[in-house]
């Protein structure tokens, strides 16, 4: 069973379940794990790990268009080397700080490799789920698209000082609230643009048609993609971003790009159709995917 189907098979079980975040009582709660082997790649700092983990929990918060109030983290390691988890501490507490949330604590573990379990909690008495899009709604996206994919890249080629730069990113906690009065659906785009493009359409049980060159791809990544198929697959396919993705009204549009200072561009329209298509051709839904 792959990471999907065991989180339809969660879904169905627990009723809360199935979005963001599970919903309980005007609260939105949300829980993550990241593993060294899988989300840390080598040269992350300890600060990079904390802002990162605890932010990815906080832009679930985001997705439901919900206030975000305060986050927790379980820090494990092999051994507990004070600068590490003082950097660790710090970067929890700075991305919290950037979106007006507290981080609160957490837990302490030992574990043979670095791991970072992370819980946010936030409140909205209105909360946007992925499954109310409708034909004729624009397909709107926030911020650039591939930072992740070229951070990785960088890491790769010994760049880890640029590369833990664009690997931290601001939960759009912001812009979250700003598109909930409007937004008709939306989730976070962690595992990619495409694929958030492909989950949209199948809660919502509509299509999508979108314009590669309406997507904002990252300057960064046309610095290390040797190729447009790669540049391409970094902004489209790889995923880990943390931008919204969502549906709305096109005439609440000039409302939304009056209200934030981040840019929300449309990429395209809902359709009435089945499934995901990109300049007129099906989009594979691929992306990131935990094993």
């Amino acid at each position: 069973m792959d990471e999907r189907a065991a989180l339809s098979l969660v879904g169905d079980a627990v009723p809360y379940a199935g979005d963001d975040c599970a919903v309980f009582d005007g609260l939105v709660l949300t829980t993550d794990m990241l593993h060294e082997t899988t989300d840390f790649p080598q040269g992350v700092t300890r600060y990079t790990a904390g802002w990162r983990a605890v932010g990815a929990s906080l832009s679930d918060v985001a997705a439901m268009g919900a206030e975000a109030n305060a986050a927790l983290a379980v820090y494990a390691a092999p051994s507990f080397e004070p600068p590490e988890l003082e950097a660790f501490l710090e970067g929890c507490t700075d991305v919290c700080a950037a979106v007006g949330a507290a981080y609160v604590g957490g837990d302490l573990d030992t574990h043979r490799e670095f791991t970072v379990s992370t819980t946010a909690v936030g409140r909205t008495d209105n909360p946007v789920y992925r499954s109310g899009s409708k034909p004729g709604d624009a397909i709107c996206v926030t911020g650039t698209f591939g930072r992740s994919g070229a951070a990785l890249k960088l890491f790769e080629a010994g760049e880890h000082g640029r590369a833990n730069e664009l690997f931290r990113f601001e939960p759009r906690v912001g812009v979250g609230r700003v598109l909930r009065p409007h937004a008709t659906a939306m989730m976070d785009s962690s595992d990619g643009l495409a694929r958030s493009l492909h989950q949209l359409a199948e809660a919502s049980d509509c299509g999508m048609s979108v314009r590669y060159s309406d997507v904002p791809i990252d300057p960064s990544v046309g610095s290390v993609a040797e190729s447009e198929a790669e540049r391409r697959d970094l902004g489209i396919h790889f995923g880990e971003d943390f931008e919204l993705v969502c549906t709305l009204p096109e005439d609440s549009l000039p409302t939304v790009k009056s209200e934030t200072e981040v840019d929300v561009v449309r990429i395209g329209s809902v359709t009435d159709d089945v499934g995901v298509r990109m300049d007129d051709e099906p989009l594979p839904d691929r992306g990131f995917t935990h094993r």
